[in-house]
């Protein structure tokens, strides 16, 4: 039976969401120092205290004893790419990396037809997004503000107002756009 670095365990997962120690103290209630010691196995914590981070960290106590994926690589064929098509509107959007596994990034294809459109989305908290035109024209309307993008273009952007995606030209377009997941 192998023993497991609590403290390194600990760094793992809170890097893992993005989270720095300022943070994980704020969600436990411990100091920055215990966390600090935790982390460079200057000190074990105790099981009670090992729950409580455990809860900040949105994981089960036992998911410190799981070995972390060490697999770093997510591969999508373009060939079976999960794909959604709107019966609404002639667009489609293509997941570029698999479904319902965490990551940091959210990254997919957004392809329309002439007069395609994504419909508006919401206003969302946080979330950065970035989108590269890869083929064609297409119009993104952030609030009131309207920039038409063409192949090469890129954006980044945090969607405070609500906005939506349209193909106005008369060729298709292909459209990667990438979003920072928001974790707990």
């Amino acid at each position: 039976m192998s023993s497991v670095n609590v403290g390194e365990r600990i760094r793992q997962l809170r890097l893992g969401l993005g989270m720095s120690v300022r943070i994980l103290v704020a969600k436990t209630g411990f100091s920055p120092s215990l966390i600090s010691q935790a982390e460079n196995s200057q000190v074990t914590p105790s099981i009670g205290s090992l729950e409580r981070i455990a809860m900040a960290l949105g994981v089960s106590f036992g998911q410190f004893f799981v070995e972390p994926e060490t697999n770093t690589m997510r591969l999508v064929r373009a060939s079976v790419r999960p794909k959604l098509t709107s019966t609404r509107s002639p667009v489609s959007i293509e997941a570029l990396a698999p479904l319902g596994e965490a990551g940091k990034l959210e990254p997919v294809m957004l392809i329309m037809a002439p007069g395609g459109r994504s419909g508006k989305f919401p206003a969302a908290p946080g979330g950065e997004k970035f989108a590269l035109i890869v083929a064609g024209e297409v119009t993104l309307t952030l609030g009131d503000e309207v920039h038409v993008l063409r192949t090469g273009d890129a954006i980044t952007f945090i969607p405070a107002t609500p906005y939506e995606w349209a193909n106005t030209s008369t060729g298709s377009t292909q459209v990667v756009i990438v979003t920072e997941r928001l974790l707990p």
